[in-house]
């Protein structure tokens, strides 16, 4: 027996954040990262039309990215003396995963976070309030999915939290809010809607309702994520939808072990965080090598690159043109094609791979990868992704 959820509603199309008018309710509270949103307007319009809809209106800003721990706890704290009923989330990924973070604290506040790291284990949600999200950026698609990933920076990890209690009850996708985007983000994004599709398709848990909505996604995004890079508010628009539908296709069919590397390296290292959609870009073509080994995701690669254009009816074929396209998308971005090219230290790549692996095996990505991996062939993979060397295990 398996499982399809998506918000009950969603609304899609320029100037959608009007449907906030039309929420019934008695108290909001407005969850939202740095100050993008306020510099472009989005924030106060939010507000506002809460505001014109009865609602009394309370603000919490400047989620970071990357989202801590202490942050999603701080937020409870503010939720627990204001008492909504609706959540409302808008920005990029990480405010609106932070907010389904705090959701689970306010409505109970003896929760741990350690219980909250175990996949679907959260405690019924919607005893107090729901949720909307809006997102401002094209690639995370936190808007429609039963995932949230927040930050231990003590542990250096990220945890991906997964429930389908945290599925927001509303999604508003408004391409308005993603034509603010800069060039950098609409690339990390979009290629990190690419990824969460491939994964999806190729995912143990790929079913007749996640492939079609997976499919399209990569069309769309190959097509028009180039275009939309470069400020084309159509490819932008395009891009905005596509990023939605993958995250539809990935909260139902899972994800695979290219998240569980980006989760596991994405705070790990000196240098910096790395980009979590660009480090899923660097990534994606030697977890296709990896996977490819498998004969069930090497025909399952091989669909994607006939759906997408791709020559002939030989796998291996078929498998290079795909694995071409994506680094091709990667060389138009000035994505590196491995660590050490994004800059990590090799002497701290050393020290920390073997642990980096095992956390990486332990991520809840990894179940539903379609080949199997252990601690062993994971510090290859991640030896392969750094120097840049042939993925032949």
């Amino acid at each position: 027996m398996a499982r399809f959820t998506i918000p009950r509603d969603i609304y899609f199309g320029r100037g959608s954040l009007e449907n906030l008018k039309d929420i019934k309710g008695k108290r909001a509270i407005v969850v939202v990262g740095g100050s993008a949103m306020q510099k472009f307007g989005f924030l106060d319009k939010t507000v506002s039309y809460l505001k014109e809809a009865g609602l009394e209106v309370e603000t919490f800003e400047g989620v970071e990215p990357d989202p801590s721990v202490e942050t999603v706890k701080k937020g409870a704290e503010q939720m627990q003396k204001f008492q909504p009923d609706w959540i409302v989330s808008i920005g990029g990924g990480s405010p609106i995963d932070a907010a389904k973070a705090m959701w689970a604290f306010y409505e109970y506040p003896d929760t741990k976070f350690e219980d909250l790291i175990i996949p679907f284990n959260f405690p019924e949600l919607r005893q107090k309030a729901k949720f909307i999200a809006i997102p401002s950026t094209s690639g995370t698609a936190t808007e429609v999915t039963a995932f949230s990933v927040i930050t231990d920076y003590e542990k250096g990890i990220k945890y991906p939290l997964a429930d389908f209690n945290i599925t927001p009850d509303i999604a508003i996708v408004d391409p308005d809010i993603a034509d603010t985007m800069p060039k950098t983000l609409t690339a990390f994004t979009g290629m990190d809607a690419l990824t969460h599709a491939h994964e999806a398709f190729v995912s143990l848990f790929s079913s007749p309702f996640t492939d079609p909505v997976a499919l399209q996604a990569i069309k769309t995004v190959f097509t028009d994520l180039p275009a939309a890079y470069e400020g084309d508010k159509d490819a932008r628009e395009a891009l905005h939808y596509a990023q939605c539908l993958a995250g539809i296709a990935f909260s139902n069919a899972l994800l695979g072990i290219v998240h569980s590397l980006a989760h596991k390296t994405g705070a790990a290292f000196s240098t910096g965080h790395v980009p979590h959609g660009e480090a899923n870009a660097i990534y994606l073509p030697y977890v296709i090598k990896y996977n490819a080994k498998d004969a069930r995701a090497k025909t399952r690669y091989a669909e994607i690159s006939k759906f997408i254009g791709g020559d002939g009816d030989d796998e291996d074929s078929l498998l290079a043109q795909l694995i071409n396209k994506i680094e091709y998308l990667n060389t138009i971005f000035e994505i590196p094609k491995t660590l050490k090219a994004f800059g990590v230290k090799e002497d701290e790549f050393k020290e920390k791979v073997s642990a980096i692996a095992i956390n990486a095996v332990a991520d809840a990505c990894t179940g539903s990868n379609p080949r199997p991996i252990d601690a062993a062939n994971m510090e290859k993979l991640l030896n392969a992704i750094y120097y840049g060397t042939e993925v032949d295990f």
